[in-house]
């Protein structure tokens, strides 16, 4: 049965194909190929993709990174759509579909939403409901440094408190959006930001969004 994370991953990599390696994505700094080398390093080589969350060792990810950046494009595209390993943790189910569903949702995003023309995409009410449970799960890490408090609000009412503090913000959005949101991808996403005119812009503002 496909999951939602293996959905994402060939969806990214059929929108990594489409762009070309010299596209650009919401991540600021990097194209597409740039984009490519990261979910690989990511889930091939643990070694360096510890810098991600660790500052000492991000000298050591950014040259690994790099290297990969410098394989053919092609064989990066491939190497996401076949997807990891078999002695990777990645590979079991279980692990590729919590670690992954958001990662690939937010990244096929990032290349989507960068390109000229894009459209919106309407996700299905299961996958919708996924992302708002990890959503929900992540919010205060995620908005751990936010300057406001943030309340992030669905259009059917429901809401979770993603950073304590005031004034108060709150963001309305489809769980997808919010996603994006707090991701630190506040400009490409279609959310309504409500509270203290200053307070939204210090939100909007802010670089303290996502991981």
């Amino acid at each position: 049965m496909s999951t939602h994370a293996k959905r994402e991953r060939l969806l990214l990599a059929d929108l990594l194909e489409a762009a070309g390696p010299d596209a650009l994505t919401l991540c600021e700094g990097w194209k597409t190929r740039d984009l490519a080398a990261h979910v690989v390093v990511r889930e091939r080589r643990p070694d360096a993709a510890a810098g991600i969350l660790l500052a000492p060792l991000r000298g050591r990810l950014e040259q690994v990174q790099a290297e990969y950046a410098s394989k053919p494009y092609d064989e990066l595209v491939q190497l996401i759509r076949t997807g990891p390993p078999r002695m990777s943790p990645y590979s079991i189910k279980q692990v590729d579909e919590g670690a992954n569903t958001v990662e690939f949702y937010v990244h096929a995003e990032d290349v989507r939403r960068a390109q000229r023309g894009w459209t919106a995409r309407e996700l299905d009410p299961v996958f919708a409901e996924a992302l708002w449970v990890r959503l929900e799960k992540a919010a205060r890490m995620l908005c751990r440094k936010v300057p406001v408090g943030l309340v992030l609000r669905r259009p059917n009412g429901q809401t979770t408190v993603a950073h304590r503090g005031t004034p108060v913000v709150t963001v309305t959005g489809e769980p997808g959006e919010l996603t994006m949101f707090v991701f630190g991808r506040q400009d490409a996403a279609d959310v309504e930001v409500e509270g203290d005119k200053d307070a939204v812009e210090r939100l909007h503002g802010t670089k303290q969004l996502g991981i």
